[in-house]
């Protein structure tokens, strides 16, 4: 099952999607200018093969549900989000708010 959900932040529209999938749930919110998500993100390959894309995205782990994204420290970010002063232990609700 697939949840779609707009979440306002600050006054922002951010789109909130959950996929349930056996013995697992991936999480994600993001904006046009990029996203944070759970551990299912690979930074590591974003940073790396992908580099060239730019991509702006954030991973936090051990979060079960939308709510809990928005409240966890990230554990790894993008070069990008790097550069819009996103940084590992941010919360994830202060990182989109700095991907406006």
């Amino acid at each position: 099952m697939i949840d779609l959900l707009p979440i306002v932040i600050g006054g922002h529209t951010f789109l909130a999607v959950t996929v349930r999938l056996p013995k697992t749930t991936l999480l994600t919110i993001s904006n046009e200018k990029g996203y944070i998500m759970c551990g299912a993100l690979d930074v590591g390959l974003l940073n790396a093969k992908l580099k060239n894309r730019g991509i702006v995205a954030a991973r936090a782990v051990g979060v079960k549900t939308i709510e809990e994204l928005l409240e966890a420290p990230l554990e790894s970010v993008t070069y990008e989000a790097e550069k819009l002063g996103i940084h590992p232990g941010l919360p994830g609700k202060e990182a989109l708010l700095k991907m406006i």
